[in-house]
C-alpha cells in the first residue's frame, strides 16, 4: 500500500433504474433530473469542504452514469467537465443474471438464487456475475494503487467493500450499509464521515 490515501467518495446520482429499486450492477444506465440535481450538491459540497480541490486526483467508473456525476460536480466546483479519468476496477458489482430485475421480482424470478443471498449476501454469486468478496478485492486494489487523495464517482457497492476493507467492518454487513447518493463520503482507514 502507498500510504493512507483520503478519497472524497460520491456514489453517483440517482437513475430511473435506481428509483424502481431494478439492479443495475454493470448495466449502463443514465441518470434523472433527481440525479443530476444530486451531483450538482454534491459538487457544492465538495467546494466547501475542501479548500483545495483543484489539486485534487478525480477518478470515475466508466459507466455513464458515473461519468455524467462526475462531470457535473467538476462542472460545480469550477472545473473542466473532461479533467478526469476512468478506472474499469470502480465499476458496480456485476449482478449477472439479475440485472434488469427488481428486488421485488427476485424471489419469485429465482428463488433458490434469492434464498442463496439471504444466507451468505457477501459470498454469494450470481451466475454470470461477481459477488461483493469478488468486488472487495478489485476495489481494494484500486485503492491501494492510489498515489494522492482523491475524488471518486462510483456505484453503492464499491462505497459498501471500501468501507467494509478501510473500517474493518464484518463483511456479513458490508452488502447492507447504507449509500445514499445525495451526500459525499469522506473515507480513510479508520475513518469516514457523510456531508
Amino acid at each position: 500500500m502507498r500510504g493512507v490515501r483520503t478519497i472524497y467518495f460520491i456514489r453517483h446520482g440517482e437513475t430511473d433504474w435506481n428509483a424502481a429499486r431494478r439492479l443495475q450492477g454493470q448495466t449502463d444506465i443514465c441518470l434523472n433530473d433527481i440525479g443530476r440535481r444530486q451531483a450538482a450538491r454534491n459538487g457544492h459540497v465538495l467546494r466547501k469542504i475542501v479548500p483545495e480541490i483543484e489539486s485534487l486526483g478525480f477518478v470515475a467508473s466508466p459507466l455513464s452514469r458515473t461519468r455524467e456525476t462526475m462531470e457535473i460536480v467538476r462542472e460545480t466546483i469550477g472545473l473542466d467537465r473532461p479533467g478526469y479519468r476512468t478506472d474499469p476496477r470502480l465499476k458496480e458489482v456485476n449482478f449477472g443474471h439479475w440485472e434488469g430485475l427488481t428486488w421485488a421480482e427476485l424471489p419469485e424470478r429465482d428463488p433458490e438464487g434469492f434464498q442463496a443471498r439471504l444466507a451468505d449476501p457477501f459470498d454469494w454469486r450470481p451466475r454470470g456475475g461477481e459477488s461483493y468478496r469478488d468486488l472487495m478485492l478489485r476495489a481494494v486494489a484500486w485503492y491501494e494503487s492510489l498515489e494522492s487523495d482523491a475524488v471518486v464517482v462510483s456505484h453503492g457497492g464499491v462505497s459498501r467493500v471500501l468501507r467494509g476493507h478501510l473500517l474493518g467492518i464484518d463483511p456479513r454487513e458490508v452488502p447492507f450499509l447504507e449509500v445514499p447518493q445525495d451526500k459525499v463520503l469522506v473515507l480513510r482507514p479508520g475513518h469516514m464521515a457523510w456531508h
